[in-house]
């Protein structure tokens, strides 16, 4: 699938640089804010730290002059304030580009039918994303959620990290990129295809017991990398033989690092990609934004995201597909 068609005409193009332009202006303005509040609330923060500690000594130990119990907690506290400080000095540049990016997306993403965008929401189809995809998890985040129809499919893409604390002990499950989208033909049942672990056994059958058959391709290079679960072993063999190999094969092509992750259950369909990149992020205030650097790698990582989950929506279905160019 080639990017070059999912970009705007020239008219919306020419919108965008306009309003790119608008940016700009306000960029500079809430550049020049933060240059100036970052400097002077952290003076003031640390004109009032050095101010109380002086005050402590009248108090302390002449031996512990500066380094009381006293001290050290206010020490502790200015730190955590310097953080928040630095944090509401930045905000006029963090709440202008992310106003602007809300208004930017629906016009990049004009191939998209009825879009919807929200940032730190909780997307509507986590709740069905199978657990055994990931494992048990009590922590989870969102950043971007893009939801929408494209050529006749829902999908819902967000970005997430889902994580696990045992004690003082935190695991992250997973980081990167979930599609959620619609299948082109439902399974009839639950199939997972997850990266290939040490403890995935003890774990399926601790999670399932005797309900969960482990299955394979029988194309070692998959095998090797991906262990396949399923409650309908009839119906998941050959998907997991052809169609299902095939679109895993591609995705180790496309997406190269940690292996994707599938889960098929009714007419869901879970595609995930771990990935540190944070995709649909503009430039830091400090630099200016440009349409074909920063805008057109956009377009081009959705149009990306989206041949992939129409690659995986047809695992189940009669005809057979050719796999996308990467």
């Amino acid at each position: 699938m080639d990017a070059q068609e999912f970009l705007p005409d020239e008219k919306v193009i020419a919108s965008i640089r306009q309003d790119i332009a608008g940016y700009e202006r306000e960029r500079v303005s809430a550049r020049r804010k933060v240059l100036w509040r970052v400097p002077l609330y952290l003076a003031l923060l640390a004109a009032a730290v050095l101010l109380l500690a002086w005050l402590f000594n009248r108090f302390a130990d002449p031996f512990e002059q500066w380094t009381s119990t006293p001290h050290v907690f206010l020490y502790v506290v200015g730190v955590i304030l310097a953080f928040v400080l630095y944090w509401r000095a930045r905000k006029p540049a963090a709440d202008l580009q992310q106003s602007f990016r809300a208004k930017l997306l629906p016009m990049v993403f004009g191939f998209i039918d009825n879009l919807r965008y929200g940032k730190g929401t909780r997307p509507e189809s986590f709740d069905r994303l199978p657990p055994e995809t990931v494992g048990d998890f009590d922590r989870q985040t969102f950043d971007d959620v893009v939801a929408g129809t494209y050529r006749g499919f829902s999908f819902e893409l967000y970005e997430a990290t889902l994580k696990d604390k045992v004690g003082k002990a935190e695991t992250t499950l997973f980081h990167g990129v979930v599609m959620a989208f619609e299948m082109e033909q439902p399974f009839p049942g639950l199939l997972v295809a997850t990266r290939k672990e040490n403890h995935v056994v003890s774990f399926f059958r601790g999670l399932f017991g005797a309900s969960v058959d482990q299955i394979e391709s029988g194309i070692p290079a998959i095998d090797e990398k991906y262990d396949f679960r399923t409650d309908n072993a009839e119906a998941a063999q050959p998907l997991v033989k052809g169609r299902l190999a095939q679109a895993l094969q591609w995705l180790g092509e496309a997406w190269p690092g940690e292996p994707a992750r599938v889960a098929l259950r009714g007419n869901d369909g879970f595609l995930l990609l771990p990935t540190p990149k944070n995709f649909f992020e503009l430039p830091p205030a400090s630099v200016a934004l440009d349409y074909k650097t920063h805008i057109e790698p956009i377009i081009a990582d959705m149009a990306s995201l989206i041949a992939t989950a129409a690659l995986v929506r047809k695992v189940g279905s009669a005809d057979e597909q050719a796999a996308p160019d990467a």
